[in-house]
């Protein structure tokens, strides 16, 4: 158990994770490990962001929720948001990832005429899904040709892993798939020592903390399937409390960066913030909810 307790500001005021407005279970597992710590779980009432979420009224801000809530309110909050960089999964070595994996504008992929596995890299802008080719992505007019994704060889894994990463080692896991089904249980050794494999070798290419997924296929052969924004995963079966080290860490205040080279990491501010309202937020002393899905 996570022992670490957050201390008030010094003026007395107590920091705060701010939560989406629809809460899924693993919102609800971080802010049951946020109050136990001292923390303030709001869940505001609506997509705006309320009045009393200016920094004036609360402490240091951190959050978990998904990216465009996140892009919302983090430039409000003076929030700096980590994620790996868009073209990590492509500049893996082959070793890591076992396919072959391409970073290009929406644009090239429209050309494309085999079955591919198409996603956004740090959003869920376009669907991640196996496209027959690349007419079938969402056309020019819905997204800008010069949207980033990431286009790779189509695999089948048989189990799912979504590592915790803090400061380049594991700090909590958990299996989250099987043969393409929900299926959560503790991680394998196996699962843990490719992780650790992975971080030995390009922990240097990531931000201090971060989620990475990684599976093992039909021939027993392990590989990396993603890196995602910890502040915007699901935590599966993973401890709450360790799963929160690196969530605080991913989207904690701007001006307390934990190392100068987490700077490079921190997502564009690209959307500009929601307008506020006079509602209120729900502040929560003891979140209601327990166990994991999404």
């Amino acid at each position: 158990m996570n022992e670490r307790r957050e201390r008030p500001d010094r003026d007395g005021r107590r920091p705060v994770l701010l939560l989406p407005p629809r809460l899924t279970a693993s919102a609800r597992a971080l802010a049951a490990a946020a109050v136990g710590r001292g923390l303030r779980a709001v869940e505001p009432g609506g997509a705006r962001i309320p009045e009393a979420l200016r920094e004036t009224a609360y402490g240091r801000a951190y959050l978990h929720a998904g990216p465009g809530f996140a892009d919302a309110v983090a430039p409000v909050l003076g929030i700096a948001l980590l994620e790996a960089p868009a073209d990590w999964l492509a500049r893996l070595p082959i070793g890591f990832t076992r396919r072959e994996i391409r970073a290009m504008p929406i644009r090239e992929a429209y050309g494309l005429r085999r079955p591919v596995f198409v996603k956004s890299p740090n959003d869920k802008s376009i669907p991640a899904l196996v496209y027959t080719d690349g007419s079938r992505l969402p056309g020019p007019d819905a997204v800008e040709p010069e949207t980033p994704v990431l286009v790779s060889e189509v695999v089948s894994y048989v189990c799912e892993y979504r590592l915790y990463v803090l400061d380049g080692a594991v700090h909590t896991a958990s299996r989250y798939a099987e043969r393409g089904r929900l299926l959560l249980a503790e991680p394998s050794p196996d699962a843990l020592a490719f992780g650790a494999d992975l971080l030995a070798a390009a922990s240097d290419s990531l931000p201090s903390a971060i989620v990475v997924d990684v599976g093992q296929d039909a021939d027993g052969d392990w590989s990396v399937i993603e890196a995602n924004a910890a502040w915007a995963s699901g935590c599966y079966a993973a401890d709450p409390e360790r799963a929160l080290d690196v969530v605080l860490r991913a989207a904690g205040p701007t001006a307390a960066l934990e190392t100068a080279r987490d700077q490079a990491f921190v997502r564009p501010q690209a959307v500009e913030p929601a307008a506020r309202g006079p509602e209120d937020p729900r502040v929560s002393a003891v979140p209601p909810g327990k166990g994991y899905r999404g």
